[in-house]
This record gives C-alpha cells, structure tokens and sequence, in this order.
C-alpha cells in the first residue's frame, strides 16, 4: 500500500501528525528523543521487518532491525509512535514510545505466546456479518480482547441490507446488545449508508481498530468510512458467508472526517490472553449477581444459595450466558497457566546460563591463580 501526502496539513493544523493522533503526550513523550536529533512518526504498516512510516517530513520506509526482542508482544507493530532516524539508507526505528493501549490475542501455536495486532487504539471496532446466523459466543470473545486492550469496543452489525425487515433486524440488535453490556451496537450497511453517520460519529476521535472474521465486510467498511475504494474487497461464499483474506497486512489510514482507522486481516482464531479482566468486563451481570452468592468464593456450579444459578433458574441470566462465562473463564485460566509455566522455565534456563558463565569465569580465576 502507497499513501500520499498528509491529509489536513493546513495552516489550520498546529502539527502536521494531528491527523494521525499526535498530541501533547506523544510531544512529551517524544522530547527526549528529539532531543537525540531522532525524527517522530507512527507505523502506518508492518512488512518483514521493515514498517511504512508516516512523519512531518513525509512517509518513509524503515527497518525495524534495533527493535527485535525475543518476545513478541515487544515488536513493533501498527499504531506505534516511533522515534526514527533522520536520514540514512537504510533508517532505522530505535524505539516506540510506551502504548497506551494494545490489542492482543494469543497465537495459533502451542507455544502459548501473544500476538499484538494494534498499539494505541481507542476503539475497538467489532465487524459482525448479518448474512450469517449470529454468533454470540465468538462476539462476546472479541469483547473480551477488546476491553482487555484498554479499548472502548463497538459493534458494528454489517450488511444491515439483507435484513429488510425492520423488526427482526431490531431483535437481533437485542440479541447483541444483550451479550455485550456497555458497548454500543450499530447496524450498518456500507452499500445503502444506513448508519455510517454514526459510526463515524464514533471513530472520528481517536484511532479505531477494526475486527472481524474475513466476509465480515470489514474492507466494504473502510472505504464507506474513507469515501474511496482503498481497500480491496472480494466476494464472499453464498454457502457460509466467508471470504478470502483481502486484507493482508494491518494497515493504518486517516479518515477525511477525522480519526484514525486501523484495518486488518480476518481473524480466524481469536485465542485469549490473559484477558480477565476483559471477560470480566463482558459479562458485567455475571459479577452483579455473584456478590449476591452465599459463599464469597462460590464457583457457581452447584453451590447452595447461589445467586447466579438462581438467575438462570428465573430467565433473569440467560444459560447461554453462563455456559459463555465458565468457557471463556477455563480458557483464559489456561492461558495463563501455560504464560507462567514458560516464564519460568525461561527464567530457569537464565540462571542456569548465569551459573555456567560464573562457574566458567572461576574455573578461569583459579587457573590463572594457579599459574602463577
């Protein structure tokens, strides 16, 4: 992806990184690296090693060779506000300044290791397809993430079209807004523009991040909100509402009416990490309702005078709810079992390596001793 000169660089613009967040605490953030002569910018894409990155003195490409640690929650990604060098072939970023926000999911592989998708985010855009049987479960998973970030989350109901029937299409906001306290719902339809105002009312301060499995229509969204067709779109499967991946890198674009949008690749696996927090936040009622509990510690499996189950019991608490809570609740458990299993065998492997260069570096001293 190119991206042209920066939008909204006009007299009337303090900084010309405003359009793409900068504010008073990036600036003093910044200052010490300023200081160094290091130029500010923030990552509008990730590719291989090396990042698009847009400045004051224009878009430039950069290696991000000096900032590779070993964990991958430390690399630079999309939405991170770098001190770069001012000149050079090849630049080099040095650094990102702490994040205020991070989205991250756990990997697909059995190494239980996170994965950031976005830094800096203040909203978190959820994409759900309405040419599919809703799926509460996967919803409330992406809430979960969401709110875990640091995010405000937003779900965004698209292909609001093919639901011409205002009642039904009604219920199933009901359905949504009901798994997901707290978070507002928007029916859209990017082709027709039902309710595009107001999702761009949402996403016009700040940077947003947008989410979602490939079909979702994530890509139809960003140009709706761009007013151009930046991203490419394909068509998705009658059968099951999929689509291919069309967006392939995350990328980050300023929106004409204002805020910042992140687009990303469907998401097929949204594994947790380390996401109390966050499941705690989705289902807000499930916590209401457990200080109610006779015993402070009930697990609300069988407990007497369990306020929870006594919910299920009356249709206050719908059962779905509470079979969603205990899934999210034993998978995130896991996640963090297996987090703290491998920081502690790598924090043995470290004292094991510092104990054989302390046992090599005085088997050297008493041989030098012993010489001499």
């Amino acid at each position: 992806m190119s991206f042209s000169s920066l939008p909204g660089s006009s007299s009337s613009t303090s900084h010309p990184l405003e359009p793409y967040g900068w504010d008073a605490g990036w600036e003093a953030e910044f200052a010490p690296y300023e200081a160094e002569g290091l130029l500010a910018g923030r990552v509008v894409r990730v590719d291989r090693g090396q990042c698009d990155v847009v400045t004051a003195d224009g878009p430039l490409r950069a290696d991000t060779a000096f900032v590779t640690p070993h964990d991958p929650l430390r690399v630079v990604c999309t939405g991170d506000w770098v001190a770069v060098d001012p000149g050079g072939n090849p630049r080099y970023v040095r650094t990102y300044l702490p994040r205020r926000t991070a989205f991250v999911r756990s990997t697909s592989s059995q190494r239980s290791e996170g994965q950031i998708l976005a830094a800096n985010v203040d909203h978190a855009v959820i994409a759900v397809s309405l040419a599919v049987e809703l799926d509460l479960g996967r919803i409330e998973r992406f809430l979960a993430l969401a709110w875990e970030s640091g995010a405000q989350p937003v779900v965004v109901l698209t292909k609001a079209d093919l639901v011409p029937d205002p009642v039904t299409l009604s219920y199933l906001v009901q359905d949504v807004e009901t798994s997901a306290p707290g978070v507002a719902v928007v029916p859209v339809s990017s082709l027709g523009g039902e309710g595009l105002d107001t999702l761009a009312a949402i996403v016009g301060g700040g940077t947003s991040v947008l989410l979602g499995q490939s079909g979702a229509g994530k890509s139809t969204l960003a140009n709706a909100l761009l007013g151009e067709d930046v991203m490419d779109v394909q068509a998705t499967r009658d059968v099951d509402g999929k689509g291919r991946h069309t967006t392939t890198t995350r990328n980050l674009l300023a929106l004409p009416g204002g805020g910042v949008l992140i687009d990303t690749p469907g998401l097929r696996g949204v594994g947790l990490w380390d996401a109390e927090t966050g499941v705690g936040q989705v289902f807000s009622e499930i916590a209401e309702l457990a200080e109610r509990c006779r015993f402070h510690d009930c697990a609300h499996e069988a407990e007497p005078g369990c306020a929870v189950l006594a919910a299920v019991d009356t249709g206050e608490l719908p059962e779905r709810r509470l079979q969603s809570y205990r899934k999210l609740q034993r998978e995130n458990q896991r996640i963090v079992a297996k987090t703290d299993a491998r920081l502690r065998a790598e924090i043995r492997r470290d004292w094991k390596r510092k104990g054989a260069m302390g046992k090599a570096a005085m088997e050297a001293k008493r041989g030098a001793h012993w010489r001499s």
